[in-house]
C-alpha cells in the first residue's frame, strides 16, 4: 500500500488506511471542505484506525510463548490487522456513519445528509496527532473481554457451518447468542439444571412440540420492565439450537426485512427489533454492539 497517494489525495485510495499523522492531517483538511464524500472517507479512516488499535490491544493481551516472535512476524500481523480493519469499516449503519454525522453536525450541516444512519447522541470524535485512532466514545462499547472471546471460540465452528447453509453471517449469530446469554453466563436451563442449548432466547409457542424450559425473564411492557415466567425451546445440542434459529430467521415472513439487511450489523439489528424479536427498546443498539464485538474477536483470531 502506498501512503503517499493517500496523503496527496485521501479520496483516491479508498482501500487504504491513513496510518500516520500526515495522512490524518490531510483527511482533516478534506473533511473541512464540508464535502459529503470527504466526510464519509474521513469517518471510514477513523473507524479503520479505531478497529486496528482494538485488534492490536487484543493481541497484546494474549499470552504468547515467544518461540515464534520475530520482527517479520510482527510486521505481517500488523499488516493483517490493517487489512481486516479496512474491510470491517465503512459498513452501512456502522461506526463510520455515526462519525460522519457528528462531523457534519459540527460543521453546521444536516446530519441526515451525511448518511442514512440514525442516532449520534453521545458520539465524540477528536483527531489525534500521533497516528492513533480518534477518541470515539460510544455508550457501552468496550474492548472484548476474555470471556467474550472464549464464548465466540466455543461456538464458532457450529456458527460457520450454519452460515454456509443459511447465509446468515456467523458473526451475527455469535453476537446475538452472546448478547442473549451474557456471553454464556446466563444460559437458559431446564428443570433440574440441564442446559437448554437455547442461546437465542427463542420462546416455545403453541406450535412447538419439542422440549421446553420455563424460566423467569424480564419483558418490557409499554416500555417498563416486568418479571414474567416464560416458556423457551430446549434442544439436545447447540448445533440444533443454531439450526433452529437460522430456520426461524430464514423462513418466517416476520423477519423478511431483517434478512434483507445482512450487509450491516446495525441495520440487521434494527430489522429484528422492528419485527418484535425482543421487547427491550434498546435491543437493536445492544445487539449491534455485540455483533461488532464478535467481528473484532474473529478478526483478531484470524
Amino acid at each position: 500500500m502506498s501512503y503517499t497517494s493517500s496523503i496527496s489525495n485521501p479520496l483516491a485510495n479508498r482501500q487504504g488506511l491513513a496510518a500516520d499523522a500526515r495522512s490524518l492531517g490531510a483527511l482533516k483538511m478534506e473533511a473541512g471542505k464540508n464535502s459529503p464524500e470527504a466526510i464519509k472517507e474521513t469517518a471510514k479512516q477513523f473507524e479503520s484506525l479505531f478497529m486496528r488499535e482494538l485488534m492490536k490491544s487484543m493481541r497484546e493481551a494474549t499470552m504468547k510463548s515467544g518461540m515464534l516472535d520475530s520482527p517479520g512476524e510482527n510486521l505481517g500481523t500488523d499488516l493483517l490487522d490493517q487489512q481486516f480493519a479496512v474491510q470491517m469499516s465503512g459498513q452501512p449503519g456502522g461506526l463510520s456513519d455515526l462519525i460522519a454525522q457528528q462531523l457534519t453536525r459540527q460543521m453546521g450541516g444536516n446530519p441526515a445528509d451525511a448518511t442514512s444512519g440514525k442516532g449520534t447522541q453521545g458520539i465524540m470524535v477528536r483527531a489525534t496527532s500521533n497516528g492513533k485512532p480518534p477518541a470515539v466514545g460510544i455508550k457501552g462499547m468496550r474492548p472484548p473481554t476474555e470471556g467474550q472471546s472464549k464464548f465466540v471460540q466455543k461456538h464458532a465452528q457450529v456458527a460457520n457451518e450454519i452460515e454456509k447453509k443459511s447465509g446468515i453471517p456467523a458473526s451475527y449469530m455469535l453476537g446475538q447468542a452472546g448478547h442473549e446469554t451474557g456471553w454464556g453466563k446466563f444460559e437458559i436451563k431446564q428443570k433440574g439444571g440441564a442446559p437448554s442449548h437455547n442461546l437465542f432466547g427463542i420462546k416455545a409457542g403453541a406450535n412447538w412440540t419439542g422440549k421446553v424450559a420455563e424460566v423467569t425473564t424480564t419483558e418490557f411492557i409499554n416500555g417498563a420492565p416486568q418479571r414474567r415466567v416464560a416458556r423457551f425451546r430446549a434442544y439436545d445440542s447447540y448445533a440444533e439450537g443454531f439450526k433452529d434459529y437460522a430456520r426461524l430467521i430464514s423462513e418466517s415472513p416476520r423477519y423478511a426485512k431483517a434478512r434483507e439487511q445482512l450487509g450491516s450489523p446495525q441495520a440487521f439489528a434494527n430489522g429484528l427489533q422492528k419485527a418484535g424479536y425482543a421487547t427491550d427498546p434498546e435491543y437493536a443498539a445492544k445487539l449491534a454492539r455485540a455483533i461488532n464485538t464478535t467481528l473484532a474477536i474473529r478478526a483478531a483470531d484470524a
